[in-house]
């Protein structure tokens, strides 16, 4: 063959002649290895020979901030290059200059970045300036670890100040309260595991979500439609993992379960062949596959990756996205005949399709559909989770080959240049499992068991079986309605009247049901009542000479209980005037006390929390309360703080050193102890729907912790220690040692206002069951009555 290429440039042809001879040497040296050292050799003198090009700037005051040599990375070619990083942009220079002479990127733009393991090398970094897109806008893979991590640090340094940063867990807290889909979630856990759109070789993986190809209609209300995502594809067909386990039990070390991987180069371009018919052509030697192995059906290829020996391949994002191109042959290419004599041309769709869009809608549906919502985690834990290596990756029968995994191989301790040219194109072309993200079971999305498409609709329908007559809405509905007005007017909170009324700090605050009388605790040892109608102090009773650290009321606004630094509990009957009954139950002063359905709950720096019943008296202030300790929690340190949850079945305790513990009450068992804090935790309390915990501590740091897992799902810092704090399950409303009330938006990972109050700490804080009046006490022997504007 012979072929004619004409330059856009003249006086060039010398220098392309001399590269390409030079080339062509290299393609005629026997080793691999010497191959690719001589192009390198022939690559590094020519980028030594250049550089960037600074005529190049968007404007002629940046300033340069560094400049190095690199790549652009896309599927089947690196483009190497200059990369410059300026103080508001990001320059790429290609040597050959293409596809333009310069790729700018605006810092300003930029949304996203990551590290990236390009060749098992940490030389790679991508960077995204959408939120949301599948593709990135650059992937650049460096020559030096140092010059990849310097430009990062540039980069992320910038964005500190303008993006607010995404680790797995704050991703997994927006993704459990329903604020991102399970297809922006699997995106982005993908991408924080390093695969990439701009990488075959770690190329983003979906799972599998449907079992169902042959029925007319999908129904996704049965469980039957999906595909059991507890399994690896390997083991949904029992009788072939039966037959791959028997030959796992005979194999010598390093054993494996599965002898291909779930995601490689080579099922990427299986599944992309119709609109990138050049990368199989690539990787094939020019010539596509046989026709009958081509991507011709869905539900043959479900039926092989069940079914076949070593088949057991998962999807790509393209599944579930917008472009059905992948699915027809607009190319027009000819893929081929196959057996039965019939070309391959777009791909057999199943029954209950009616054309490539409804294809991808209904997968999408499927994506998104409560039984997916309810078993993604199971799913995630095989691929990205604690399934993924070790003893728990046996059990779930998710073995892959050594080579499938991060640190598989030390390619550094290869000598010969041979043989490990060829170990990397193995590890390359056999596939990659993504980075382990976690290392601890996935917690699972919380899914409402009806949504509602509208408030309306969700009102008509409870109409029909509520005892409420039209018109009228019942009171808990009201109470849901005033919460959530004042938690999203929560940034509008205005001091409305402070009072000075005692001589140390605030400890506690308990208000009476119907809001007239505030009860507060003091480290002046005293209780008071103070009249919200007559602006006056009504009462002062003190119990010992020791400072008072919490106090409540019991149901009925009779009786006010307090804990004391005297180790001791008081009662105190607001009818009768008097101390009404002691409780001496501790070693050592009582931190904190809650009260539910006749239990008492104390937790002391004697390092326990006891649980007492207390069966009241008949008569207030007649006679005393009978107590019987129920139950104690024992820690190894003192206990700071408690709470319970809404139906008093857990307890959450934090301690002096900085460990959260979540209490099964039902069992008086530990069911999680994280050590979450440097230093006193000080104030934790669960979520309204019990699923989260959340806790303060002397580190600054505002930590939330998943029930049921144990797992810190997410960690927010601030420059001071958050005394105390209320919140509903999104946002935060926290008390300050400056003072300050902070309020908290979690899911967006930020602080989103900063109100002025007490002069020193906020040392407790009050809210009502609407959410619509709040009371603090602070170190400055005030209490603060404060105001929603709405």
């Amino acid at each position: 063959m012979e072929y004619v290429f004409e330059l856009d440039v003249p006086g060039k042809v010398e220098d392309v002649v001399e590269t390409l001879l030079q080339l062509h040497r290299a393609s005629y040296l026997d080793k691999l290895g010497d191959q690719t050292a001589m192009i390198t050799a022939i690559l590094q003198s020519r980028l030594a020979r250049t550089s960037f090009d600074k005529n190049r700037f968007q404007n002629i005051s940046e300033r340069l901030h560094m400049e190095c040599k690199a790549e652009m990375v896309t599927p089947l070619v690196t483009n190497p290059g200059h990369v410059c990083i300026t103080d508001t942009n990001l320059y790429f220079q290609p040597l050959n200059g293409y596809p333009k002479p310069v790729v700018q990127i605006t810092l300003q733009d930029v949304r996203r970045i990551y590290k990236r393991r390009h060749g098992l090398m940490p030389l790679g970094l991508e960077v995204f300036c959408t939120e949301d897109d599948l593709c990135s806008d650059i992937y650049l893979k460096f020559y030096e670890p140092q010059d990849r991590d310097d430009l990062y640090f540039y980069i992320a340094t910038y964005l500190e100040h303008h993006v607010a940063e995404h680790t797995a867990e704050s991703y997994m807290l927006q993704w459990q309260r329903g604020h991102l889909s399970n297809y922006q979630y699997l995106l982005h856990l993908n991408n924080l595991a390093d695969r990439s759109c701009n990488d075959l070789s770690q190329y983003p993986v979906f799972p599998w979500i449907i079992h169902d190809y042959s029925s007319s209609e999908l129904d996704l209300s049965n469980p039957g439609t999906f595909r059991d995502l507890s399994k690896p594809v390997g083991a949904l067909n029992k009788e072939r993992l039966e037959r791959l386990l028997t030959r796992y039990q005979e194999m010598p070390e390093p054993k494996f379960m599965y002898g291909s991987h779930y995601s490689s180069p080579g099922y990427v371009l299986f599944y992309l062949v119709r609109i990138a018919p050049e990368y199989m052509l690539c990787l094939q030697n020019g010539r596509f596959d046989n026709a009958d192995r081509m991507f011709n059906s869905i539900a043959e290829t479900w039926k092989n990756c069940l079914d076949g020996t070593t088949d057991f391949k998962e999807l790509i994002p393209e599944f579930y996205g917008d472009d059905v191109s992948f699915l027809v042959n607009s190319l027009k290419l000819d893929l081929g005949k196959r057996q039965g004599g019939q070309m391959v041309d777009d791909v057999e769709l199943p029954p209950w399709a009616s054309g490539p869009e409804d294809f991808l809608q209904k997968s999408k549906d499927a994506l998104e559909s409560n039984y997916v919502s309810e078993h993604l985690h199971e799913w995630i834990d095989l691929i990205f989770g604690y399934k993924q290596k070790g003893s728990d990756a046996v059990g779930a029968h998710n073995v892959f080959h050594p080579l499938t995994y991060e640190g598989g191989v030390d390619l550094n301790s290869i000598q010969d240049p041979d043989e490990k040219v060829a170990m990397l194109t193995q590890i390359l072309e056999f596939g990659q499992t993504p980075k382990q993200l976690f290392v601890t079971p996935h917690p699972r999305r919380i899914t409402p068991k009806f949504k509602s498409l509208s408030q309306t609709s969700s009102h008509n329908a409870s109409m029909a079986d509520s005892p409420v007559s039209p018109g009228e809405e019942s009171f808990e509905d009201l109470t849901e309605e005033s919460k959530t007005l004042a938690w999203n007017n929560i940034t509008k909170l205005q001091l409305h009247e402070q009072y000075k009324i005692h001589k140390e700090a605030v400890t506690g605050i308990t208000v009476s049901r119907n809001g007239s009388s505030v009860f507060t605790t003091s480290q002046d040892s005293t209780l008071k009542m103070f009249s919200k109608e007559s602006k006056m102090l009504q009462r002062s009773i003190s119990f010992s000479n020791m400072a008072l650290s919490s106090c409540l009321l019991l149901p009925g606004d009779a009786t006010v209980i307090s804990s004391s630094w005297d180790n001791n509990v008081y009662f105190y009957s607001i009818a009768f005037g008097r101390r009404q009954d002691t409780l001496m139950g501790h070693d050592d002063a009582v931190s904190k006390i809650c009260w539910h359905d006749n239990r008492l709950y104390s937790a002391s720096w004697d390092s326990t929390v006891k649980v007492w019943s207390g069966v009241p008296a008949e008569m207030p202030g007649t006679k005393r309360h009978h107590f019987d300790l129920l139950a104690e929690l024992e820690h190894d340190v003192s206990v700071d703080t408690i709470s319970l949850n809404a139906a008093s079945t857990l307890l959450v305790s934090g301690t002096k050193e900085g460990t959260v513990n979540i209490w099964d009450l039902t069992t008086a068992t530990l069911m999680h102890e994280i050590s979450c804090h440097s230093g006193i935790v000080c104030d934790a309390a669960f979520s309204p729907d019990s699923r989260h915990v959340l806790s303060t501590g002397a580190d600054g740091c505002l930590n939330v912790i998943d029930v049921q897992t144990g797992m810190l799902i997410s960690s927010m810092t601030s420059d001071e220690p958050q005394r105390c704090f209320v919140w509903d399950g999104n946002s935060v409303l926290s008390g300050s040692q400056s003072g300050e009330l902070l309020i908290w938006d979690l899911l967006g990972a930020k602080i989103s206002e900063r109100i002025q109050g007490h002069t020193g700490a906020v040392t407790c804080i009050w809210m009502n069951e609407q959410c619509s009046s709040i009371i603090t006490g602070g170190e400055d022997r005030q209490i603060i009555f404060w105001k929603l504007q709405y």
